[in-house]
Formats: structure tokens, sequence, C-alpha cells
């Protein structure tokens, strides 16, 4: 509990004391009202000072006008009748005010267990200079430098360990408790926590673009972005609030002015009271502020989990998805290809290795890089000349002044050259020299761990469909489809025919469910963007597919796919029930009050009773552990 909660506890219990001490003393008229006022305004000075501010602002019809209003009304109708009893009018701002602690308390409980990912924030980065240590601003630390990340200390910035190894704490990124070993040449991400020994670290992003400042970007964002159930309960609170406040109005001059015509009794205490009933019933903030919190609740224990969701307009998207899309390299494979064949050589394997490699080291691609790990000596540019890109196909460049095609059979077809078909499953690689064929390399890719049971997961959690979108051809794709059991599969896309693709399933999807596309890769992106909503492996994948998804992914687990798709449903499940269960309390009680059954008593309850159970339903979104 904050400073400022801890106040208003201590304003709640000081007016309570004081309401029950004033039982026992008989202080009546003046000196009574003065009593009286003193708890009064010990809890409910700020709510009364909002309500005039509210006015001046032109802003009227909100909670606190209408508690000032009610509370002031049923003070002066205490006055009018001489009764001396306000405890009625300091009990509604008592329970008012009790309600708004529950409310701040459990905004607070979900702040945290969103702003506990603030704190992977790193304050510094330490510097070698002259054989001393020296901490700096990681904005201040250029791409390529090497920092050291000392035991106990926060990753500041994207790199690849080039001394040591350690295990990282990785909890505030991905959710999960065990630790991760990392050993030299392999990539580390900012925001997890170095445990056991030293780490020199050679960056690769710069602090803006490193892992830990894309995840707070993310987080502190989410919440602006609303979702339909968000704006429309904005937009009852705008309708209904100036309709009771009318209803109230009506209620309390209708009915005596009535009974004054047609000659009876006026009865407007009665009246007047019924109305100021009516105005404590009918305040929205069981509404107001139970489906934002639950939305909020719904964002924090998403992120618990290693899943940030970019805003609760996304979350609401996940929990209507019926079809889940992939891309399959990254995704579900670990995107880590190793060569395990070469077949059909006209020259040795060895010095068909080195064209391929060659060829290809002016590519980025992961299959580039597997080829040049498998020839396991340094590149020589100066070797290489001509070289083109041909997209979906492959490269042509001139090696040593010989003419090398290095891609697969659609680029043998294009150059009017013949291929030897593969019957090993992975990535086959076709390669010509000086115009002829001479053999292919065969690249494997294994799949990830748990992608089998995710998608397992996915179907238990209600999906209808699963489909797989690649670039690798129709066998190797067919293979992994098999294995992970997925229902449909698409091969041998280019970036845009998997966008074309992505739109004939959204056309052909049934009307409400929603499509979600998973990927990693900068070629994602644009089915990312597409897609009703698109999931992002956030550890290792492009900052293109990331900033162009509405979930993330901190640890490249698919199994956290379903996990998300659970916890989005449970959060719109409590959504629905506050809506339900706060409009029907409160229809039942405001028609109650308008006939004179409901006291001010049962006014308290239909208003701060509702609030505090709708705010303590909203906190169970929080809990996502066990989903």
């Amino acid at each position: 509990m904050n400073r400022k909660q801890r106040i208003m506890l201590m304003r709640i219990i000081a007016s309570a004391l004081m309401m029950i001490g004033l039982h026992f003393i008989p202080a009546q008229g003046v000196l009574g009202f003065v009593l009286y006022m003193i708890p009064y305004l010990t809890v409910g000075y700020d709510i009364l000072l909002k309500a005039v501010r509210g006015i001046i602002r032109g802003q009227v019809l909100d909670e606190c006008f209408l508690m000032a209003a009610a509370t002031a009304g049923a003070i002066a109708l205490a006055i009018y009748e001489g009764s001396g009893d306000y405890t009625e009018a300091i009990a509604v701002m008592l329970f008012y005010q009790i309600g708004e602690l529950f409310q701040s308390y459990a905004v607070g409980r979900s702040r945290r267990s969103i702003t506990a990912l603030m704190d992977i924030r790193p304050d510094y980065a330490n510097v070698e200079d002259g054989g001393k240590l020296e901490k700096v601003d990681p904005d201040d630390v250029a791409i390529g430098s090497v920092i050291i990340v000392q035991p106990g200390e926060k990753v500041p910035i994207d790199g690849i360990v080039v001394s040591g190894s350690s295990s990282l704490d990785t909890s505030a990124l991905t959710g999960e408790s065990l630790p991760r070993d990392i050993h030299e040449g392999e990539e580390i991400i900012s925001g997890s926590i170095n445990m056991t020994s030293v780490l020199k670290v050679k960056t690769t992003k710069e602090f803006g673009e490193s892992t830990v400042s894309r995840i707070l970007d993310l987080v502190e964002n989410a919440s602006s972005r609303k979702s339909k159930s968000e704006d429309f309960i904005s937009k009852f609170a705008r309708i209904y609030t100036p309709a009771v406040c009318l209803g109230a109005l009506l209620l309390a001059l209708l009915p005596p002015s009535l009974n004054l015509i047609s000659g009876n009794a006026a009865g407007w205490e009665a009246w007047i009271y019924r109305a100021l009933t009516f105005l404590v019933i009918s305040c929205p903030c069981a509404l107001v502020i139970s489906i934002p919190l639950s939305f909020f609740a719904g964002l924090g224990g998403a992120s618990s989990a290693g899943v940030l969701v970019k805003g609760s307009n996304y979350l609401e998207t996940l929990s209507k998805t019926k079809i889940v899309v992939f891309d399959k390299t990254g995704t579900l494979t670990e995107g880590t290809f190793e060569v395990s064949g070469i077949h059909h050589g006209t020259m040795p394997d060895d010095e068909l290795l080195e064209y391929a490699a060659l060829a290809e080291s002016a590519s980025s691609h992961p299959i580039a890089k597997s080829l040049q790990k498998a020839y396991g000596k340094p590149i020589d540019r100066s070797r290489v000349s001509s070289i083109e890109e041909i997209s979906g196909s492959g490269i042509t460049a001139c090696v040593d002044g010989h003419p090398v095609a290095c891609g697969n059979d659609r680029l043998m077809r294009q150059l009017g050259l013949g291929s030897i078909p593969c019957h090993s499953t992975g990535t086959v690689i076709h390669i010509a020299v000086d115009g002829a064929y001479a053999g292919h390399i065969v690249i494997s890719d294994s799949i990830k761990p748990h992608s089998a049971e995710a998608v397992r997961e996915l179907r238990a959690a209600g999906i209808e469909r699963t489909v797989m979108l690649t670039g690798d051809t129709e066998k190797v794709a067919a293979e992994v489809a098999r294995k992970l059991g997925i229902d449909e599969v698409h091969s041998e896309l280019l970036p845009e025919d998997k966008v074309e693709k992505a739109e004939e399933l959204i056309r052909t999807k049934p009307p409400k469910a929603k499509l979600a596309f998973v990927g990693d890769g900068i070629n994602d992106a644009p089915v990312l963007g597409r897609a009703d909503i698109g999931i992002a492996m956030g550890a290792m994948g492009s900052d293109a597919a990331i900033e162009a998804a509405d979930v993330v992914l901190m640890d490249d687990d698919p199994l956290k796919i379903a996990k998300a798709i659970r916890i989005s449903r449970k959060c719109l499940g409590i959504v629905y029930q506050n809506i339900v269960f706060a409009i029907g309390i409160k229809a039942l009680c405001l028609i109650l009050g308008a006939m004179g059954i409901a006291d001010m008593w049962l006014a308290i309850f239909a208003d701060v009773g509702v609030m505090v159970v709708a705010v303590l339903n909203a906190i169970r979104a929080l809990f996502v552990k066990n989903l």
C-alpha cells in the first residue's frame, strides 16, 4: 500500500470512528450539525473539491458530482426535517471512498506486474578504458563496442558474447524462472540479468533499438489502445449519467407536483429522498472502473508470462481467434541451419561447398550463414564479384572468374539447367558452375522442442484451423507439417505470395472468426500487419516483425501462443461478467429506489458493493500461471 492509499485508509478509519462516537453524544441543532460535518468533510472533502472543479470546467455529470449532490441533498433534507441525523450522508461518502480505496489498490496491483518490467531498464553500461571499468550511459555506447557485464548486473544492450560463459535470469523478459546458459559466440539480449560469471559482449545494436528499449516502449504504449468494450463503456457512461440525473430530477419534482395539482399532500420530502437514493444507486463507477481495470490486469498478467500485448484492443481480438497461420523458419523450427549432406557433385565436396559459401558471402540469410559455417575458413570477398540476388530463387556471382549460380530448382530452370532431385528431407541448394549443374547441398533445420505441443494446445484452446506458409520446398514443408499435425500447408511462397495467401485466408474465413499470423522475419512483416492479429517472436525476431506485430512472445516459444489466447479469453470473460453483473444489479436497484422500496443503505450497496465485487473480479485477470 502506497502513501496515498495509507492516508486514505486513515481518513476512512477516523471518519468511521467519529461517526460511531457521535451516536453516544447527545448533540442537536447547530452543534450537532458542526460535529457531524467533521467526519463528513474528513472522508469526503476531495470528492467535493473534484465536483466543484468539474462544474467550473463544464464536466459536471461524473461520479464525484453524483456523490456530492446525493450527500449534500441528504444533509439538506435532514436539516429541513429537523431530524439531526446526518449518518446516511456520511455513510454514502464513507463507503464510496472504501470502494475507491479498493480500486486504487487493484490498479496498483495490476500496474506492479507491468511496471516490474521497468526494472529491466539498465542504468549504465561498463566500458573498459585503460584497464579500468567506466560506467557510461547505455545511450552513449556505439554499435561494435565491447562492454563488460559483471555478475548481478543487467545486460544493457543486445550483442554477442566474445568472452566468458554464464547463466542468465530472463524471468522479467520471458516469465520463465529457469536460468538460461550463455556461452561465447552466442547472442545475448538486453534486460536479462547476469548471474554467475563476467561476460564480455560486443554490441550489435544501439540502446534505443535493443530488446529492452523495444519492450519498454511496447509496455508504455499498451494502455493507450482501447478495446471495443472499453469504448462502449465510455460512450455508455456519457449517455447514462445525464439520463439518470434527469431521471432523478423528474422523480423529485414530477410525482409531488402531480399530487399538488390533484389536491393531495405533496410529500416533497419522500420523493426528494427517493431521488437522492436514485442518484447514489445510479453512479456508474463499477463499470467505468472495473472494465478498463480488467483489461489492464489482463495486459499485466500476459506480460508476467512473457507475452507482450500492445493494447487491450488486441487482447480482445486475440480472444476471438479461430485460425492460426504460421511461418515455418524461426517460428516452428529453430532457424539454425546446418549442412547435412552434399550429393551428386561433379567436383569434390569441399570444392562445391567453397563455391557455394563464397557465392553466398554477401547474404545474411540463415542458409548463407550455414554454408559459410560449414566451409569453416575465412571468406575472402576479393574472390567474389558480380553478386546478384534473384528474389525467391537464389544468387548468381562470379567466384575466381567462374560464373556460379546457387539456389533452388526454380533458379536452375530459369538458367535453363536441369537439376537432380534430392530424396533427403531438408532445404536443397542446387549449384551450377561455369553454366553446368555441379550438385546440391542439403541444409536441415530442426523443429523447436515445443512446436508439436503448441499445435496440440491450440487445438485444445478451440483453434479450428492451423495453416503453415513457407518459402521452403513442398517436400520439406509437408514433412514439418506432418510431424506437427498442422491442418494445411502452402510452400515455395515468395514474400508477396505469403501476403496474397493470407488475404485469401482472411476472405474465406467465417465472418466472426479472427485470423492470427505468427512469424519472426523481415519478410513476415507485411503478413503480420495484414492479419487480424499479428504475433511475433520477440527474442530473435527481426525489428520489422516486432514493429508490425500486435503481440510479441519474448522467449520465441510457440507454446506461448495458446497461453496468450487463454489469457485473452479469461480477461474478456471477466469483462463480460462485470458488465452483466453491474448493469443487472444497478437496473434492479434503480427500479426499487424509484418505487421507494430501496433506502439510502441499499443505494450504498448498489454503488460501492457492486464496484468492490467488480474490482475484485477484475483482479483475477492477473493470475495466469496455471492457464
